[in-house]
């Protein structure tokens, strides 16, 4: 029966406002079936309107978090969000080799009102340590510059950049177009064995804060529940599109996506 249930621990910091970070990913993986575990590494104040503070964890008690998880409860996969220093990637690298579970790698930088919750001295890091064992990793086109040093403008960026971090060892990454100009929005899933690209109409509003945190849950969700890649991502997409869509409109700056809106569709069907 536990082989079903989809459990997904997550690594990442608290939102207080519950649009990104852990609350988001446990809002995702719960409404796509999977049962959510988490390890918080930092407490962010923060709301619609930015980060106005970030309170680190120390590393032992992230790792403690973890372990109390994997010792316990186990996970069919594990996402991991922001990190924030060199000190907990690091710990967060062991994690994931002793959980021998897909990564889903969301590899948090910057925030939606442009706060940084990456010093620059981590990002090495997370090059050497966090994409080589990466299972699937979801970078914007901002990270995607960051890790690879490859410009992405178009799709064509979206592509090389892409093929470059799976030669630093990731098994596959979405390629995320948010950030891309165009009409449409195109992510692009790269493995070494070819590429599908999903794309939409691009939707006009400023309510997409947590977009990336749920989407990379989304993804690990399908993985964790045993779908193959391409449907798990697929499925985490189609969710993610109807959330921004649906989004409430809550706050005065970057707003949260509707995360419950499939449970709220079966509800206003009775």
């Amino acid at each position: 029966m536990t082989s079903n249930l989809g459990r997904v621990l997550i690594i990442a910091g608290s939102d207080a406002g519950g649009g990104a970070g852990l609350q988001a990913d446990v809002k995702a993986v719960t409404l796509l079936g999977g049962f959510a575990a988490t390890a918080v590494t930092a407490i962010t104040v923060q709301n619609t309107l930015g980060v106005h503070a970030v309170h680190p964890l120390p590393v032992d008690l992230i790792a403690s978090q973890a372990d109390a998880v994997l010792d316990d409860i186990g996970a069919d996969a594990v996402k991991t969000g922001m990190l924030g220093s060199v000190e907990v990637v690091e710990t967060v690298a062991a994690i994931l080799d002793r959980a021998q579970a897909p990564a889903i790698v969301d590899p948090v930088m910057v925030a939606k009102g442009g706060h940084p919750l990456l010093p620059v001295e981590a990002v090495a890091a997370v090059k050497s340590l966090m994409v080589p064992r990466a299972a699937l990793l979801t970078p914007n086109a901002p990270e995607a510059e960051a890790l690879t040093g490859i410009e992405v403008r178009d799709l064509d960026g979206q592509r090389r950049a892409g093929e470059a971090i799976l030669k630093l060892g990731a098994r596959a990454v979405l390629m995320k177009g948010g950030h891309v100009p165009g009409e449409t929005v195109i992510d692009l899933l790269l493995t070494p064995s070819g590429e599908t690209l999903l794309e939409g109409e691009r939707v006009e509003t400023r309510h997409t804060h947590g977009t990336g945190c749920t989407l990379a849950s989304a993804c690990a969700a399908g993985l964790a529940r045993g779908l193959p890649l391409e449907a798990a991502v697929a499925e985490a997409w189609a969710y993610v599109a109807e959330a921004i869509r649906r989004a409430p409109g809550l706050g005065g700056g970057h707003g949260p996506l509707d995360h419950g809106w499939p449970v709220r569709e079966r509800l206003d069907k009775r």
